[in-house]
């Protein structure tokens, strides 16, 4: 077995959890392009842990802007293997008030510009994201939340809009339509390209107010976003304190296949494989390009 390797990418609250050892800051090189920010590595409880701001430091960087790929591939050069998302969303639901995290198993990509896949011409590869989050990372989630007394919701969509706008009342309402549980604007396509990096893959969304659908949409003011959002944090490192006391040392075999994603995926033959494009992927795709 690999030892595991806990990442989480999120906001700025994760960077003095208590319980931290360890910690430093490492600029990690991708070829993809300059990640959002550096990566803190730490320990907690003796588990390796990296920790990426997706949106940088002081939260610079906009979702259309985030350099997804290169996130990505500076995680798994940092030898992560199980990520995790921490992310505020909005409320498509009723039963889901702004406090309450849902452990989504579902997303629908509704982003148009962003790079969402580390292959193309030259490498040309599939992969499945029928089921984009790893359960048993979703199963440790649960445990976690359960243990700290979080309000929570196993399952769920996540309708990733591009942004930085908020939806329409007509988008809304087409959303919740579709079945949608939450929205945000983050997890795509970081979740379809942790997938292609092997990555065990899971997303908690943190509601912080209900969207634009819901009759008191308009009567929430900044002062109450703010006052849940520090409370959705304060929730967000006791699980992430617990999910990393808790997690196996030994990184278990992904029961749908999300660490060996690329077996079958590879469709370019390799004497038409593009060397360039090769030699970025030594990250990504190192296991099966070297075999």
């Amino acid at each position: 077995m690999t030892a595991s390797v806990l990442g989480i990418v999120g906001g700025s609250g994760f960077y003095n959890l208590p319980g931290l050892s360890n910690a430093r800051w490492e600029r990690v090189e991708s070829p993809f392009g300059k990640p959002s920010d550096d990566i803190l590595f730490a320990e907690m409880d003796g588990l390796p842990v990296r920790f990426l701001p997706r949106h940088g430091r002081g939260h610079k960087v906009p979702p259309s802007a985030i350099n997804y790929r290169a996130n990505i591939d500076a995680m798994k050069r940092a030898g992560v293997t199980d990520l995790v998302s921490v992310s505020a969303c909005g409320s498509l639901k009723e039963e889901y008030a702004p406090g309450h995290f849902v452990l989504v198993d579902q997303f629908i990509d509704r982003t148009f510009a962003r790079e969402k896949s580390f292959f193309g011409p030259g490498l040309v590869a599939h992969v499945s994201v029928a089921d984009p989050v790893s359960p048993l990372l979703a199963d440790a989630l649960q445990a976690a939340a359960t243990a700290e007394g979080i309000a929570h919701t196993r399952g769920g969509t996540y309708l990733v809009m591009e942004g930085p706008q908020f939806s329409t009342r007509a988008e809304s309402n087409l959303y919740r339509s579709w079945g949608c549980d939450v929205i945000g604007m983050t997890n795509m396509p970081e979740a379809k390209l942790a997938r292609e990096a092997e990555i065990c893959y899971a997303t908690v969304a943190m509601v912080t107010d209900y969207d634009c659908w819901h009759d008191d949409h308009a009567a929430v003011d900044v002062a109450s976003i703010i006052a849940v959002m520090h409370a959705n944090t304060e929730k967000a490192q006791r699980l992430v304190t617990r999910l990393a006391r808790d997690f196996p040392r030994e990184h278990p075999a992904c029961p749908i296949g999300s660490d060996r994603a690329l077996d079958v995926a590879l469709i370019t033959a390799p004497e038409a494989r593009d060397a360039a494009l090769l030699a970025r992927l030594d990250a990504v795709a190192g296991r099966v390009l070297k075999a």
